[in-house]
């Protein structure tokens, strides 16, 4: 049951609300081949034997490479359908008293150097100097193609099927905490905040290499989904909603960065629920685990198969020292948590 008057907390809208606004207000469309639905990273629209596969979504934070962000966030989602990313619209939201000509440059090759990355064009957008907005926002609209027999639908998804992470948890949370903490920090090592800072570029936050070292080794992915506001723990309960699906994990096989681990234990953070872009999850059948391990390692791509797929029943669980519970659920983003916190 919705409440409709309560006010709601920094974050994704809950779940339920979301399912229901999608229920009431989306239309359908014959040539829409996915629509929004939870745990969909991304809409395809039919163009003859082609998909034109759209996405949008918007960096909030502050941080000096933004657009590296923006770029990458939205590539990966379009990646995640089983598509080529190929253009980039971006809408920048500055703020007014604090806006220079120094910072529009700033954004602007940012986003160049991140898109000439991965052979994204920039191809139009909007740009405006905005009353009441206290930091730069920027929102892309990232459109990819894809043959319509290769996209990656929940539908094929089937209990015993394999959970697989990339990357590790949580790159793009660690990074932002790090930059946020500054140079140095009372209990946490100057060395340590020079690695997590640096995370956002090596390895990044792109899901791209391990898509390629999957297809490289003829792994065949049923469904993908990156983990980003709400964590690794908010990612498998959209993948759970998106599939239809129970499922359950194995806490002690999802592998969390030393920089994450630290970070988190110093802030009082739970790293499944730290965003974290540049993970993947990857539900692969059972047969293609090892294949999948052994080609993301061998691209020094941290991997590992933390659960499986369950009946739809069976409910989203997870195993913590030997006791089997309830998936966690993080309603605020925890980094969200910590600045309001520290606001």
């Amino acid at each position: 049951m919705v409440d409709y008057d309560t006010p709601l907390p920094a974050g994704k809208l809950p779940g339920n609300l979301l399912g229901e606004m999608l229920r009431r207000y989306v239309t359908n469309d014959p040539d829409v081949i996915v629509g929004p639905g939870i745990g969909r990273d991304a809409a395809a629209i039919a163009f003859g034997d082609e998909a034109l596969v759209v996405k949008t979504d918007p960096i909030t934070f502050t941080t000096p490479d933004a657009g590296r962000y923006l770029v990458n966030v939205n590539a990966n989602d379009i990646a995640c359908m089983g598509a080529v990313p190929r253009w980039l619209l971006v809408t920048a939201l500055l703020p007014e008293h604090s806006t220079t000509p120094r910072l529009v440059e700033e954004i602007f090759a940012s986003l160049s150097r991140a898109a000439s990355e991965l052979g994204i064009s920039l191809v139009g957008g909007h740009t405006e100097i905005t009353i009441g907005v206290d930091r730069p926002l920027l929102v892309g609209q990232m459109l990819g193609h894809a043959p319509r027999g290769s996209l990656l639908v929940p539908g094929n998804v089937r209990p015993g099927d394999a959970i697989i992470l990339t990357g590790g948890i949580a790159v793009e949370g660690t990074a932002i905490l790090a930059s946020s903490l500054g140079d140095s920090h009372p209990s946490l090592p100057h060395e340590l905040l020079v690695r997590a800072r640096a995370l956002a570029e090596r390895p990044g936050i792109s899901v791209l290499p391990a898509l390629r070292a999957m297809n490289a080794a003829n792994v065949h992915p049923l469904y993908l989904h990156d983990p980003t506001e709400g964590g690794l723990a908010t990612a498998l309960h959209e993948l759970a909603a998106a599939c239809g699906c129970g499922l359950l994990v194995q806490r002690g096989a999802v592998p969390v960065l030393d920089e994450t681990t630290a970070i988190c234990k110093e802030l009082d953070l739970d790293p499944l629920g730290l965003i974290a872009s540049g993970a993947l999850l990857a539900v692969v059948r059972a047969g293609e685990i090892d294949t999948a391990i052994s080609a993301l390692q061998a691209e020094h791509i941290v991997a590992a198969h933390i659960g499986d797929i369950r009946e739809q029943g069976a409910g989203s669980r997870m195993v913590v020292n030997g006791e089997d519970v309830e998936l966690p659920s993080f309603p605020v983003d925890e980094i969200a948590r910590y600045f309001s916190s520290t606001a």
